[in-house]
């Protein structure tokens, strides 16, 4: 959206009551974090919900947590539930299904959990959980229960805000040289409080990489500041990884948050899920890739929907990546094709189909289009061959 500053914004798309909204209002992310969709008749100045969306939302009462960010809002289809934006934000009925072997921690966050918010599951990484707020809750979430269960969470918030424990378990693990910030998502914090949490890292001499996992270049762009940009500048290497999950959450806004960080030296990955019914086929993907390139994201993972409670009905299976991972490879450039794997209680798994094998005459090898070819067991053989 775009106006005289000062001057109320244009009502775009076809939302029932979209507010107009000042522009100075609009590009403030407080504003938008103070008038996030919590309740049916909010979401409704947006979208005309369905029968089914308004019997989850109530259904998750108690259960799960819901918001949405007007900015977010803005870009669903108000009147089509099967809009991709709106099925990510939405609580759905099929949220609320018991579906079989669904886990609530089936990536083994609180197995390898080492104090309140560290996870030590990989000898020379950790991932810090810093918060369990979001900007918006999605319905996709691998942490979901961590993020939005009402009652009751495997992150406690019980030491007054304090990482002391924290820095000091990656102080005395000096094997830990990477660390990523996630949670819930750390840009929630103000930048006062993050730049507690990254100086802290820093000081540790053995911390060589500082990287934050966050979806606010997706919900909520205008979080993206020059004066964040800076701060965390001060702090380098610092990565951003974010998440795209559909070509619609690509518009002018993200672009430009994206441009805000890599003008500040910050690189930016993509971590996309594979979603039933919202990037579950070859088009979508092929362009959701090809323009997270023209924004200068690169794209990283291609996640396998996980199993978690709450969260099977999005998933696929694993064949329908591996369709999609065809369409991609070898049609489009090559730094455009993501890793696809699965995450799992022993790390991530690469789900890729094999384009080679061994065979008694050598190698038989299969391109993207189906050709194949072998090459002689000579040129490629099982041993190192003898230096010349």
């Amino acid at each position: 959206m775009s106006a005289t500053p000062g001057e109320p914004e244009p009502t775009a798309g076809s939302a029932p009551f979209r507010p107009r909204v000042p522009a100075a209002e609009w590009d403030d992310w407080r504003w938008h974090m103070r008038k996030r969709i919590t309740s049916v008749g909010k979401a409704r100045q947006w979208i005309n919900l369905s029968p089914e969306e308004e019997k989850a939302i109530a259904g998750s009462a108690g259960k799960y947590r819901w918001s949405i960010t007007p900015y977010y809002a803005s870009l669903m289809d108000p009147d089509d539930p099967s809009c991709p934006v709106r099925q990510q934000a939405v609580p759905a009925p099929g949220e609320l299904v018991e579906f079989p072997g669904a886990e609530v921690d089936p990536v083994g966050d609180t197995y390898y959990r080492r104090t309140n918010r560290v996870v030590h599951k990989y000898p020379d990484r950790v991932i810090m959980l810093v918060t369990e707020a979001c900007p918006v809750y999605c319905r996709h979430c691998t942490r979901k229960f961590h993020t939005t269960d009402v009652h009751g969470t495997y992150f406690r918030d019980d030491e007054g805000g304090s990482f002391d424990e924290d820095l000091r378990y990656i102080a005395e693990h000096p094997e830990i040289r990477d660390v990523l910030l996630t949670g819930g998502d750390p840009l929630s914090y103000r930048d006062g409080k993050l730049e507690e949490i990254v100086s802290g890292l820093r000081a540790i001499p053995s911390v060589e990489v500082v990287r934050i996992g966050s979806r606010f270049p997706v919900l909520l762009p205008q979080r993206i500041t020059e004066d964040l940009c800076e701060m965390l500048s001060r702090y380098h290497p610092v990565w951003l990884n974010t998440h795209f999950n559909h070509p619609k959450e690509i518009t002018a806004e993200s672009a430009a948050a994206v441009d805000r960080l890599l003008r500040h030296g910050i690189p930016v990955g993509n971590q996309t899920v594979l979603l039933r019914g919202i990037n579950d086929d070859v088009t979508t993907m092929r362009t959701l890739m090809t323009e997270l390139l023209r924004i200068r994201v690169r794209p990283y993972y291609l996640y396998h929907c996980d199993n978690v409670t709450g969260v099977s009905h999005f998933m696929t299976s694993v064949e329908k990546g591996w369709e999609i991972m065809e369409g991609l490879q070898g049609h489009i450039t090559g730094f455009a094709v993501p890793q696809y794997v699965l995450t799992t209680r022993i790390g991530k798994v690469p789900l890729a189909r094999p384009y080679f094998a061994r065979t008694a005459d050598g190698l038989r090898l299969r391109n993207h289009q189906g050709q194949e070819m072998t090459v002689d067991a000579t040129a490629y053989p099982i041993t190192e061959p003898d230096a010349p």
